[in-house]
């Protein structure tokens, strides 16, 4: 075999699957593995593929089998095996040979990692393991000429829309991995939204989970056409094999992650970005794993959830509460692109972040075009303001005050659903509350306010 196009380290689920699918699209790579014999059992089960991988079991032989300049993938546990693998690899490549960080790294590291001003980029890939198989969404951060010269490769293993590739330059060092990073959070609120229209489904409307799974799927043929209700339909309707019963009743309703959404909350603070129904989203996984608490406090206090008076709510009226929140929470993550864009001077393209979610990722939804089309009319407006959504807004935000409020009265969580409801009155509403917090503020530690007559450091009258 020639020279490889590319190298990768890590043949995990993610860095096997990417690997496969940059062979399949034609380029030779070069792969190696912490242990051997998974390197050489991922050539050896390779089908036909396998003529276009070399499998490697030291670095010099990783690097010797490269074209130069060299080009070399990490996927690999985001943080310190990072750091750990650059600093195996850098003494032993030359000065322009460059490393791509492809997994979930934060994009602060990522901004550390490319200071060093040698050559690196940051690569943010969603799609699952089925995606890094036939083409995830791909979202690069780094020097532009960086990106370049590995673009070709990039593009042709990325997810298409329309024969467009969704894999694009986002802007210099972290900025790749920070867009992932948002991709994450709204992922987490869409979920979460999702989950608590299945709890009002299940326990407060008592159908089961076929019948639930039959309402996600007929929801997938109209405007909440996405991946993410695709899949609620297929996992509602599958049978535990264990109890032949359905798999959603045998699954402990503890929710995992891995951080990405919690650090989108986190940084929000710091870019005094609103980001509400992300951050209740992350707080209800963090609320799912106290099983013991939640048993203690049904012990305690009764079970919260109680079943719907006949007719209360349709199953249209939660599927419009879900358009409302859907564009809401898309709504918040756009404006903390912008914010992020403009702190850290990134230039962030927008419109074509919607572009590349529109395959591939697992956000990938049918709003994301027009999305992509309100951004480009202008890229300052929240999406929630665009001609479009705002129509959406108007026709669905009744429903879901509806949801929101019978969820309440009915002890049926739905903090993501009553953050975006909150998000949208308070975006409606043009003289809010925050007088009384100004006026609070200047009674106990004077420090002023302006005036509504457009006067500043102005102070009331108990300041005397």
């Amino acid at each position: 075999m020639a020279l490889c196009d590319i190298g990768l380290i890590g043949l995990g689920t993610m860095g096997s699957a990417l690997s496969l699918n940059i062979a399949e699209k034609g380029f030779d790579i070069a792969v190696w593995n912490r242990r051997t014999k998974v390197t050489h059992a991922f050539k050896a089960e390779a089908g036909e593929l396998a003529d276009k991988i070399i499998a490697t079991e030291t670095y010099e032989e990783l690097i010797a089998a490269l074209k130069s300049p060299r080009a070399i993938i990490l996927m690999v546990p985001a943080g310190g095996p990072v750091d750990d693998q650059i600093a195996q690899l850098r003494p032993l490549l030359d000065p322009e040979d460059m490393i791509i960080d492809a997994g979930n790294a934060n994009f602060h590291n990522t901004r550390t990692r490319a200071a060093s001003g040698e050559p690196f980029i940051g690569i943010g890939v969603s799609g699952g393991e089925d995606g890094a198989r036939h083409g995830p969404s791909i979202m690069g951060g780094g020097p532009k000429e960086s990106w370049d010269s590995v673009a070709h490769i990039l593009e042709a293993i990325s997810a298409k829309y329309e024969g467009q590739p969704c894999a694009t330059w986002m802007g210099p060092d972290g900025a790749g991995h920070f867009v992932k990073a948002v991709h994450n959070g709204i992922e987490y609120a869409d979920m979460q939204m999702i989950a608590e229209v299945y709890g009002i489904m299940r326990d407060g409307m008592g159908m089961d989970a076929a019948a639930i799974g039959g309402v996600f799927e007929a929801w997938n043929k109209g405007p909440l056409q996405s991946y993410l209700i695709e899949i609620s339909g297929e996992v509602a309707k599958a049978i535990d094999p264990k109890t032949g019963g359905a798999m959603l009743d045998a699954i402990v309703d503890a929710a995992g992650q891995k951080g990405t959404g919690r650090w989108t909350a986190i940084e929000a603070q710091h870019l005094a970005a609103p980001v509400p129904a992300i951050e209740a989203a992350v707080a209800a996984r963090n609320l799912s794993s106290r099983r013991d608490a939640r048993a203690l406090g049904e012990e305690l206090f009764g079970a919260a959830p109680k079943h719907l008076p006949h007719e209360t709510l349709s199953i249209d009226t939660l599927e419009q509460a879900l358009i409302a929140g859907k564009i809401l929470c898309y709504a918040q993550g756009f404006v903390m692109l912008s914010a992020a864009s403009e702190e850290f001077q990134w230039s962030l393209p927008l419109p074509a972040i919607a572009e590349v979610w529109r395959e591939g990722c697992i956000i990938r939804s049918a709003m994301l075009n027009d999305m992509s089309e309100a951004l480009t009319e202008d890229p300052e407006r929240n999406l929630m303001f665009a001609p479009y959504f705002s129509d959406h807004l108007k026709k669905n935000h009744g429903a879901l005050r509806q949801v929101v409020a019978q969820a309440a009265l009915h002890g049926l969580a739905a903090p993501a659903l009553l953050s975006g409801l909150s998000y949208f009155d308070t975006m409606r509403t043009a003289r809010g509350t925050a007088n009384m917090i100004q006026g609070q503020r200047d009674f106990f530690g004077r420090h002023s306010f302006v005036h509504i007559d457009g006067s500043e450091g102005q102070h009331g009258p108990w300041a005397d």
